[in-house]
């Protein structure tokens, strides 16, 4: 079997699956599986990308001990610590956000879980949003409720972010104040409440490739619609900060196998995409049809914006949000 063997096979209906020879992913030659993942992204999601903005809507201060994170506090890092933030900030981002031609926007929280009067906040802030805004919601607040994600989807957001970060072997390495049962329960609420279910995690953690496997074959079994791969950027005083950065290869080969495993999801980039050639162009030519974009709320979120959407025009792809009218 070749890898644009298999590519073919996959547009033509196989599924990848746990009884199969997953090896095969990590010997084959590199060119053609991402050639492949190309042609099965083609097939599956076509020319659109997808592009989502986040706002840092609570930092800092978290009782979680993932080990890669600046916000946990059981770590020493430089992380900004602030409450929720006042509602015009939000709004005046999503604001932001929608002129730039962005597809969606998430508020996203530190901490175990949103509750409270700030879950309250939240709430209120998506339905202003909802009326004022034409982009896309989303939302990525820790563990809630099947009733906190319904307020959340009546209020107007339609995806909800989760990640399970790594595979279920190694997730104990990772963190040890939540499990990835945890993290699969609160998932299969969200498919439950009928939203879209976002969730992918961080390679480069020290994992093996068989977890990175593991993990793939995972978000197809949880039927996930979008996949945020990060490669990871290490924070001095976490735990991780004298991890090796992973080398392009490595992450391509990555984003490829996440296709051919996912081939209807979004693949979508998030952290690490400095590691790879003109920030990411090599991975949407390898499956990537996704990607995180701008900056939290700094000066040069338009900047990045503007040039993810010029970069990806000249591959050829849609950077045209559904909510835009002939008039731009």
């Amino acid at each position: 079997m070749d890898a644009l063997t298999l590519a073919q096979e996959i547009i033509n209906g196989r599924r990848i699956t746990r009884e199969d020879d997953l090896s095969f992913f990590l010997t084959c030659d590199l060119d053609a599986l991402c050639k492949g993942a190309d042609q099965i992204r083609a097939h599956f999601v076509g020319d659109k990308v997808d592009l989502c903005s986040i706002v840092n809507g609570r930092s800092g201060r978290c009782p979680e001990d993932c080990k890669y994170c600046a916000q946990s506090a059981h770590h020493h890092t430089q992380c900004e610590v602030y409450d929720f933030l006042p509602e015009q900030e939000i709004i005046e981002a999503c604001q932001m956000n929608e002129r730039e031609g962005v597809d969606r926007f998430s508020i996203v929280t530190s901490g175990r879980s949103l509750t409270g009067e700030e879950f309250d906040k939240a709430i209120h802030a998506y339905e202003t949003m909802h009326k004022q805004c034409k982009i896309d919601l989303c939302a990525s607040m820790g563990f809630l409720s099947a009733e906190q994600l319904h307020r959340l989807h009546e209020a107007g957001v339609t995806s909800y972010h989760h990640n399970i970060e790594t595979s279920r072997r190694n997730f104990p390495n990772i963190c040890t104040t939540h499990t990835y049962d945890m993290k699969v329960e609160t998932l299969k609420k969200v498919k439950a409440e009928g939203m879209c279910a976002c969730s992918g995690g961080i390679i480069g953690m020290g994992e093996t490739w068989e977890d990175r496997l593991d993990m793939a074959v995972s978000l197809a079994e949880l039927g996930i619609d979008s996949i945020p791969l990060n490669a990871l950027m290490p924070i001095a005083g976490t735990p991780l900060e004298h991890l090796p950065r992973l080398t392009e290869q490595d992450i391509l080969r990555t984003v490829a196998l996440f296709r051919y495993i996912n081939p209807t999801a979004n693949i979508r980039l998030g952290a690490g995409r400095a590691l790879l050639t003109n920030d990411g162009e090599t991975a949407f030519q390898s499956g990537a049809s996704a990607t995180i974009t701008g900056n939290m709320l700094t000066t040069v979120a338009c900047a990045t914006i503007r040039s993810d959407r010029k970069m990806l025009q000249n591959l050829g792809r849609d950077v045209t949000p559904e909510y835009w009218d002939e008039t731009h």
